[in-house]
This record gives C-alpha cells, sequence and structure tokens, in this order.
C-alpha cells in the first residue's frame, strides 16, 4: 500500500510516517521542510520518499505528484494532515492574513491535494482519503473562530464525499483530535510563545501523536468494504464545552 501524508514533517505526520513504514507499508512524505523529511528517509530507509510540497501552493500539486517515480504512482490512502492554527484573539481583534493563511492550508491546500488524487482512485475502484480535522469543528470556543470554521467544512466536505463516491469503491474519514501534546500545534498557534504553549497542556495527559497515528493506521488497515465515516478522539481529561455567559 502506498500512502501519501501532507505536512508529514512534524507532529501527526512524522508520527504516522513511521507507523505506516513499520506497518510494511510504502510512504510518500510530503512537506515543505527538506531538512526534516531528509532525516526522516534517512531514518525510515526505502520505504519512505520524501517530497517537497507546499499544500497552499495549489498550482504545484498536479505537477509535483505527476513527476513522482512510476513505482509511487498509484495512491492507495491520501491522509490530508497539513494543517494549523493561528492565534486564540477573539475575531474583531484577529489578524486577516492569519485567517487566509488558515484557510489556504486547511480546507484550499486540502480540497486540491483531494482533487488530484482521487480520478485515478475512482479509475481503480479502490482507494481512501483520510482528512484530519478537530474537535474545534463541532464544538465552538472564543479564540477558535476561523480555524474552528476550517475544521468544520473538513467535516462537511468528507462526508459529502462519502455522498459522491458511493459505489466508486473509495472511502474518506475524517479524524477529529481534541487536545493533543508532543507536537508543534501550540507552539506555531502562539507563534513561538514556549509558555504560552506550555499552558495549554499543564497539570493534563492529552492524547499523543502516535495515537492518532495508530489510529490512521487502523482505518487504512480495515476490510475495504467497511468505511468509517468519522471518529473523534479527545484525552480523558478533556470533554465537550459547556455554555459561556458574560456577566457585566
Amino acid at each position: 500500500m502506498i500512502v501519501l501524508i501532507t505536512g508529514a514533517s512534524s507532529g501527526f505526520g512524522e508520527a504516522m510516517a513511521r507507523s505506516f513504514v513499520k506497518n510494511g507499508h510504502r510512504v510518500i512524505a510530503a512537506a515543505r521542510r527538506q531538512e526534516k523529511l531528509a532525516a526522516l528517509a534517512s531514518e525510515l530507509g526505502s520505504g519512505l520518499l520524501p517530497l517537497t510540497l507546499d499544500v497552499t501552493d495549489v498550482d504545484s500539486i498536479p505537477s509535483v505528484l505527476a513527476a513522482l517515480p512510476p513505482e509511487w504512482q498509484q495512491i492507495d490512502v491520501l491522509v490530508n494532515n497539513a494543517g494549523l492554527a493561528l492565534g486564540v484573539t477573539p475575531a474583531h481583534q484577529s489578524s486577516l492574513a492569519d485567517w487566509d493563511t488558515m484557510i489556504a492550508t486547511n480546507n484550499r491546500g486540502l480540497v486540491h491535494m483531494t482533487h488530484a488524487v482521487l480520478p485515478a482512485m475512482v479509475a481503480r475502484g479502490s482507494g481512501l482519503v483520510i482528512n484530519l480535522g478537530s474537535t474545534a469543528g463541532a464544538y465552538p470556543y472564543p479564540g477558535g473562530n476561523v480555524y474552528g470554521a476550517t475544521k468544520a467544512f473538513v467535516d462537511q466536505f468528507t462526508l459529502n464525499l462519502r455522498a459522491d463516491l458511493a459505489g466508486t469503491g473509495v472511502r474518506t474519514t475524517t479524524l477529529a483530535p481534541g487536545l493533543c501534546g508532543g507536537t508543534e500545534f501550540s507552539q506555531v498557534r502562539y507563534k513561538g510563545d514556549e509558555s504560552a504553549a506550555a499552558n495549554v497542556y499543564q497539570n493534563t495527559t492529552p492524547i499523543t501523536a502516535q495515537d492518532i497515528a495508530e489510529t490512521t493506521c487502523w482505518i487504512a488497515g480495515l476490510p475495504k468494504h467497511i468505511n468509517i465515516n468519522y471518529i473523534e478522539m479527545m484525552p480523558v481529561c478533556q470533554t465537550f464545552a459547556g455554555f459561556a455567559i458574560h456577566r457585566s
């Protein structure tokens, strides 16, 4: 099985790449940071093909995929993992540039990657698209604004793909994690403020990138007559947000 993972240079994507290769699959690890991909390829050997790709550069996606070596062309599983959150300020104080970056990565890049890979899957009558969502797509919270909206888009896009692909043999899944530690997510969100990022996980036992990787491998390893529509994962320490009431 050939698995293409975006955002594979760190976090969830890096853990997924390791897990899939260790389970005997071949991985196309796509990301922007060449040096991190090179280190991962050195570690994992011939089972991993590093691919320099920025999903926000949507015009490059078809040509980059077309240039894959012939023996790597048949992509069985696409994991749209590339994504990010930027900022936690209220909407009226947020950076429009940050909003645009999140939409470009979490939505526009994801749909362009899917559009590039899907026709070959449909032609073969087999394939799987796993899109990384978030509990933020289901449960709003202060400061979530556009990040949560981008992940709600992922949820609905994946379900609509499932509707379109009925009868084709191609499967689609949203995997929506909650509080997850040990990645760059919060450092990116807080723009390098290590203290603020650390406070997110203080006195908690969050889920890990390895938990996400193992779940992704489980989904991909299921019999082809099973479609997992949606999986939401939270650590035991986290639950659904309650109603917030502002009192003056």
